[in-house]
């Protein structure tokens, strides 16, 4: 992807976290909102809990744990690419980004770590604090859990953005893609684990989720925070998370040529 030309896109990652610095008022109210999505939840899952254990060893403080973290977590699961592409496509500069001696996905993907960059900063870690002051502090289960984690959470991450990417290139035929960014975003938020864990889900349904791309980006990294798995399931999990990474990036790469020689074949 990257045509041995780092040094480019190392400067858009630069930019990019310069120009993230400058969005102060956007960055506030993001945090805000999170802080009441998690305190609403903390509340919810207290209110449901209470002193009581559910399957797995699951209690009130582990999942207080799990709201924290996922919100957490959403903050490193943040994308651009979608609307990057879609703003190319109307702006008609699609194609002219092609002409540049660098990949248009490679930008594409430098651009995003570089907001993800400014985003540690300026949203995960006051999240993290206000999460550890007001609701609770986010433990992970055991240290042996945190290589797992850290293997996990980068999949995810690389599954996330490969899902946006792939969900973005509906730019290049649809007339507008606002609608359909909310809805793939919430609903990835559903049927992830993000906001209700996959285990209170109806058993046949829970199977069938489990055998698609979106647990693997917020259900496996923070079943393993939290300790709601076995090693062995861990492991088992964790492959097959590698393995739809891997198909998504196949698949990526199947589609990307696609659209790019459409478009040198349109003119953009």
């Amino acid at each position: 992807m990257f045509d041995g030309a780092l040094d480019k896109y190392l400067f858009v990652y630069k930019t990019r976290i310069i120009r993230s610095f400058t969005y102060k008022f956007e960055v506030y109210g993001n945090i805000l909102m999170q802080v009441i999505i998690m305190i609403t939840t903390a509340f919810f899952w207290k209110a449901l809990f209470g002193s009581e254990t559910f399957g797995n060893g699951i209690t009130a403080d582990s999942m207080l744990t799990y709201t924290v973290m996922s919100s957490v977590l959403s903050v490193l699961f943040t994308t651009g690419v979608e609307r990057r592409m879609q703003q190319s496509v109307e702006k008609g500069s699609i194609a002219i980004d092609m002409m540049r001696p660098v990949n248009v996905f490679g930008v594409f993907l430098a651009e995003d770590l570089g907001s993800l960059t400014a985003l540690l900063v300026q949203n995960l870690l006051p999240i993290l604090l206000l999460g550890s002051l007001l609701i609770q502090v986010p433990v992970i289960a055991s240290p042996s859990a945190i290589p797992l984690f850290a293997v996990s959470l980068v999949l995810s991450m690389g599954i996330n953005w490969l899902m946006a990417a792939i969900f973005g290139m509906w730019a290049f035929t649809a007339i507008s893609m606002d609608a359909l960014f909310q809805a793939k975003k919430h609903l990835i938020r559903l049927l992830s684990g993000s906001i209700i864990p996959i285990w209170f889900f109806p058993k046949w349904l829970a199977d069938i989720l489990n055998a698609l791309p979106f647990v693997y980006i917020y259900q496996l990294p923070l079943d393993i925070y939290i300790g709601s798995a076995t090693d062995e399931e861990i492991y088992s999990r964790i492959l097959l998370q590698l393995v739809w990474a891997l198909v998504l990036a196949a698949l990526f790469c199947l589609l990307s040529k696609r659209v790019l020689k459409k478009v040198l074949v349109q003119g953009g």
